[in-house]
């Protein structure tokens, strides 16, 4: 009996480290807006912990300005701003990148290495976009670490300027 204890516990250890090493990745929906003035939104993204602490992961903004006056408008993303972006020195490679287009999106190495990084806990996944000559949304996934991929997909819809983000196992 002992020894189908013991293996038992080794067999839930390792079921738990799979789900634990489980690699995911985030699919953000940028919509088609049917405007005058279309400009690519700015986007960025940073896991917070309960107690506010910012992980980021990524930020598509003009790169291409010269001179940099693309960092000008940073600011607008007002949340992420707060939450440590005015103390990032940009460009930082494998997380700043260009703006993108309407379509979906998809972000997972970066997303991965800072999970990785991060012991367990609850954790808030944070996605805000700012338009210029249009609006600004945050949308919001609560998430606890380990990550248990029997709670994927996690989701949530924007009105806006964020169609959808959503959260999923990666194949």
């Amino acid at each position: 009996m002992k020894r189908y204890v013991t293996l038992m516990t080794l067999l839930t250890l390792f079921s738990l480290s799979r789900v634990a090493a489980a690699e995911v990745q985030l699919e953000i929906e940028l919509p088609r807006l049917d405007v005058a003035e279309y400009h690519p939104p700015y986007v960025a993204v940073w896991l917070e912990d309960s107690q506010r602490q910012a992980e980021h992961i990524a930020v598509w903004y003009d790169i291409a300005m010269r001179d940099g006056e693309g960092k000008e408008w940073l600011k607008d993303m007002r949340q992420w701003w707060r939450r440590g972006g005015r103390s990032l020195d940009l460009p930082i490679d494998g997380v700043t990148g260009a703006t993108k287009g309407p379509g979906t999106h998809t972000i997972n190495s970066q997303l991965n290495r800072v999970l990785s990084t991060l012991p367990a806990g609850d954790y808030v996944l944070n996605v805000e976009a700012s338009r210029e000559v249009g609006g600004r949304e945050v949308l919001r996934l609560p998430l606890t670490l380990p990550l248990e991929t029997t709670v994927l997909p996690l989701e949530t819809k924007g009105e806006r300027e964020l169609a959808r983000i959503t959260l999923t196992a990666q194949n």
